[in-house]
């Protein structure tokens, strides 16, 4: 494969590396969504890790994230006590740790990148329905990527409000799944080579997502 000109590495892998601290959406549009909600068991702390590896691409620049995760702990990650874990016309939510991003890589020679997040505790909501969803809510600044080597930039993940990514969830035992096919706004600043025109980057990923308590209970959502 041919190496992209200076320009270009930097830009698409800026792009794409912005999406991709975005792995653990707890997706969807809750609040357009208003049917009944149940998450169970009521009560569980949950994890939620990286399926496999995930992938973010930008014309001929790939980047790879190995590993990214969210646990339980400081009272986050856990599925609303009964009856708070159903809502008879609407989403269940809750605090969950922000998920760690590491083991990055990338294809374009002498370009690395760099995770941090500003925030450690975001909110997720869960949405049954067809498909059934969920929303990660970022806070604003939440997600930081830099680049280095070939070119310095960095780039913001919601830089001026919070926003919701979406995911679509499918029940499974015993770990269910959390998938993502989706897009953020981002803030791009830096020098030379820096996509600072850039406003939003795709992301596509798989967690699973399982039950820490009792890894043969299953999180699971139904209406």
């Amino acid at each position: 494969m041919s190496v992209p000109r200076p320009m270009s590495p930097a830009r698409a892998l800026l792009t794409a590396a912005a999406a991709g601290v975005l792995a653990l959406s707890w997706g969807g549009s809750a609040a357009a969504q208003q049917g009944s909600t149940t998450v169970t068991p009521a009560g569980a702390a949950f994890e939620a890790s990286l399926s496999g590896s995930a992938t973010f691409t930008a014309g001929s620049v790939v980047v790879t994230c190995d590993t990214s995760s969210t646990s339980p702990g400081n009272g986050n990650n856990l599925v609303p006590e009964a009856p708070d874990n159903h809502n008879p016309s609407g989403a269940v939510s809750g605090p969950i740790n922000a998920p760690n991003f590491t083991d990055c890589s990338t294809n374009v020679p002498l370009v690395y990148a760099t995770v941090s997040v500003a925030d450690p505790v975001w909110q997720m909501s869960m949405q049954h329905g067809s498909p059934t969803t969920a929303t990660l809510v970022i806070p604003a600044g939440g997600i930081v990527v830099t680049t280095s080597g070939l070119s310095s930039c960095t780039a913001t993940v919601s830089p001026n409000a919070s926003v919701g990514i979406d995911g679509t969830w499918t029940n499974g035992d015993p770990a269910s799944t959390l998938a993502f096919d989706t897009a953020a706004p981002v803030e791009v600043t830096g020098g030379f080579g820096c996509p600072t025109s850039a406003t939003e980057a795709p992301f596509n990923a798989v967690y699973e997502v399982t039950n820490v308590d009792d890894p043969s209970s299953p999180i699971t959502v139904t209406g």
